[in-house]
């Protein structure tokens, strides 16, 4: 599924779950970068950008409050656009709020 993806010139930014040698190498290999921390136990740790890592942080907290939806966190909605267009409403509002 990722091969599909084109994300040249791309910032990944992902847990620790997406540490492999295996990823960092693909999207390496795309010609992007990549913010993932190591694990704990990691035998080889990399260095990370620990203050973009934090942004992705608040990223997850704003799609948080958008599921208080119960219609974006159910997906009451067949169509796409509808939902999009409801996600968009919530986000609006979350954000004047």
């Amino acid at each position: 599924m990722l091969q599909e993806l084109d994300i040249t010139g791309s910032h990944i930014l992902g847990d620790k779950a997406y540490g492999s040698e295996a990823i960092r190498n693909w999207i390496t290999a795309k010609q992007a970068s990549y913010t993932i921390p190591p694990k704990a136990n990691s035998q080889n740790p990399w260095n990370v950008d620990w203050y973009r890592y934090k942004e992705r942080h608040l990223v997850e907290c704003f799609f948080n409050k958008i599921k208080h939806f119960r219609r974006v966190a159910i997906r009451y909605d067949k169509l796409a656009k509808s939902f999009l267009a409801f996600v968009y409403v919530a986000a609006i509002f979350k954000l004047t709020q």
